[in-house]
């Protein structure tokens, strides 16, 4: 939900060629399990104090989707990272989310992400939805993306 290209240019190719996919960072690293508040900062020791999509106007601007993750979650009866969990779940059931954790009891809700389910409009509406979402701010800072880009 908070990295929406592998839908658009990823998943066709993987799926065309029967691979499976784990993604990287499904609950937006906090972001979208409500962690994350406006106005928030981070210590030096925070990767993202150095993540343009962590900084405060971005946050700002990107808790539309947060808001709207919160909307799922209440008509749903579970918490926002249960909706990112199992939204990405029902994808593909070659999709497997493997979120980091930093409590037992985060562990334990994370889990019972497998036991939402949604109907094929539930999803339609969510994905619609979403692709009308547009974050601000880049995935990582310059030399993290230069990385990345050059395959490291």
């Amino acid at each position: 939900m908070f990295w929406q290209l592998p839908e658009r240019e990823i998943i066709p190719t993987l799926e065309e060629l029967g691979i499976g996919l784990v993604p990287f960072s499904p609950l937006g690293k906090g972001f979208l399990t409500g962690a994350v508040k406006r106005g928030q900062t981070f210590g030096a020791d925070d990767f993202r104090s150095k993540v343009p999509r962590f900084e405060q106007e971005n946050i700002a601007k990107n808790m539309v989707l947060v808001d709207f993750v919160n909307e799922i979650a209440q008509r749903k009866q579970c918490t926002p990272a249960q909706v990112a969990l199992s939204w990405l779940m029902a994808q593909k059931p070659w999709i497997v989310a493997i979120p980091g954790s930093t409590s037992w009891g985060h562990q334990t809700e994370n889990f019972a992400a497998a036991d939402i389910s949604y109907t094929d409009e539930e999803m339609r509406e969510i994905n619609r939805r979403l692709s009308e979402i547009t974050l601000s701010g880049h995935r990582y800072n310059a030399d993290s993306q230069k990385n990345i880009d050059s395959g490291y």
